[in-house]
């Protein structure tokens, strides 16, 4: 070979090693066995530009607005179980900068699934000035839970949903949609046969002193929240609109949604002057055309600023993602399993996480962050969490899904973004600091070493076998 062609390629070789070097190629990853554990062996360079993964940090997606989980009531009393210095490690592991960091929460506007009862903020009947309307519940159990929460992640977004209005605004005069029991659970709804609702007919009372009363009770409850020290970014008017279970619930048809919201809601926060921000959702309806007729009607889609999906909901976020550009979409609750807080968990919300990100989703939500052993709601179903408390031995348990969101939320935050890829099992990110962030799963049982290209370098990573990976390149 020519000395000077060889002395050439000799220094392009050593220039990309050190580009690679100085970018600090850190690698995270956590196995079934194995968690958080950063590799010793980060990166190397390849010198053939073919790549399984190829990021272009030139093509910046959407922006993300936050990462998170959903506070309930049953987790609060989980909680209470433990000393403070427990509680405190609890918090501190999902909301400060070393743990999940998480940046966005839920919370439910009244009863959920996993409340202790049924209940709302007005549960007098015909009260239609809203005269008895109260928080006075949430002052002891949600408040202080999300307030802890607080304290460690100050700037921490809070949005709300109802699984049901106020009983006495339904046709069937109940917080749920039909009786029944979860499994073997004695505990659960019981109603009588002609109450109850078994298609996605409104189940809300739609007569105009019900609709006017209904965007008021929201509104007192965003000004409440803020008196208390909790402002509410969002609400979404509705959780799930298209189920019927034996928990709190209330199915809306879309027209109806757009009427209420156009008419009603939207006009009631512009004239309190409020700032929260009225979401569509959130949405399981898996027909896009639940979201369209809604985001078309000509006086509810000015209030309307993004659109939340779940479970069925999964189907309809590909088409409004590229239909409705303007319009931000988040992901509100991944699915909750039955208690089994294992990997597969893991992969189950690995591939919705690459679904719903991968489709527009600019914020994305756990479901119960924290719960007993038992991990059941009021209703008898078990459910997973991320933080599991005994409260007998009153031990700590990290699950395998509380590590899949730390890999994602400790290095994704607000204002971040997501960026244009092409491989398999990956995400790209795009960090506020101009680092790259790259989640990537290997499913195989065995090791492998993937190629990722990022802008003109491409780089060797060894991922260890069944593993999800944070790698963060520096510029």
């Amino acid at each position: 070979m020519n000395t000077k062609l060889s002395i050439t390629l000799t220094a392009i070789l050593l220039m990309a090693i050190s580009t690679v070097n100085a970018q600090k190629v850190e690698v995270i990853y956590t196995t079934p066995g194995e968690r958080w554990v950063e590799a010793k062996k980060a990166a190397k360079v390849e010198k053939s530009a073919e790549a399984d993964i190829t990021v272009f940090t030139d093509e910046k997606l959407q922006v993300i607005d936050g990462i998170g989980g959903a506070f309930n009531e049953l987790g609060w009393t989980a909680l209470n179980a433990v000393s403070s210095e427990k509680s405190k490690e609890v918090f501190n592991a999902l909301f400060s900068e070393s743990g999940c960091n998480f940046s966005m929460c839920r919370i439910p506007l009244g009863a959920s699934d996993y409340a202790l009862s049924y209940y709302s903020s007005n549960d007098v009947p015909e009260d239609f000035e809203m005269r008895d309307f109260n928080i006075d519940r949430d002052k002891f159990i949600l408040i202080p839970f999300i307030k802890e929460a607080l304290k460690v992640r100050p700037d921490l977004l809070v949005w709300a949903s109802p699984w049901s209005p106020p009983a006495w605004m339904k046709v069937n005069e109940h917080y749920a949609m039909r009786s029944g029991e979860f499994g073997n659970a004695l505990d659960g709804n019981k109603m009588v046969e002609g109450a109850q609702i078994f298609n996605n007919a409104t189940a809300f009372k739609m007569q105009q002193r019900y609709l006017k009363a209904y965007a008021l009770y929201f509104s007192k409850f965003v000004q409440a929240y803020e008196k208390e020290g909790v402002p509410l970014c969002a609400i979404q008017p509705q959780n799930e609109v298209a189920f019927q279970p034996n928990w709190p619930s209330c199915t809306w048809r879309p027209e109806d949604m757009a009427y209420f919201i156009g008419e009603f809601l939207g006009p009631q926060f512009e004239n309190d002057g409020l700032n929260a921000e009225i979401w569509l959702g959130t949405v399981n309806a898996g027909d896009p055309q639940y979201v369209r007729t809604i985001l078309d009607h000509k006086t509810a889609q000015k209030y309307i600023t993004g659109v939340g999906f779940q479970w069925g909901g999964a189907r309809s976020i590909p088409t409004i993602n590229k239909e409705y550009k303007n319009i931000k979409l988040m992901q509100t609750e991944n699915k909750c399993g039955e208690h089994e807080n294992d990997w597969t968990s893991v992969e189950r919300s690995w591939k919705d996480m690459m679904h719903y990100i991968g489709n527009g989703a600019g914020s994305y939500m756990y479901w119960n962050m924290v719960l007993d052993e038992t991990g059941k709601s009021a209703w008898g179903w078990p459910q997973n969490s991320m933080v599991v408390i005994d409260s007998q031995s009153k031990e700590l348990t990290y699950t395998d899904e509380f590590y899949l969101f730390k890999h994602l939320s400790h290095f994704v935050q607000p204002g971040d973004h997501l960026l244009k890829s092409e491989g398999e099992n990956q995400l790209a990110f795009q960090l506020a600091d101009g680092r790259v962030m790259l989640m990537v799963y290997n499913p195989e049982e065995t090791a492998k070493t993937v190629k990722v290209k990022v802008g003109d370098t491409t780089i060797l990573i060894d991922l260890q076998p069944t593993s999800i990976n944070s790698v963060v390149i520096n510029k």
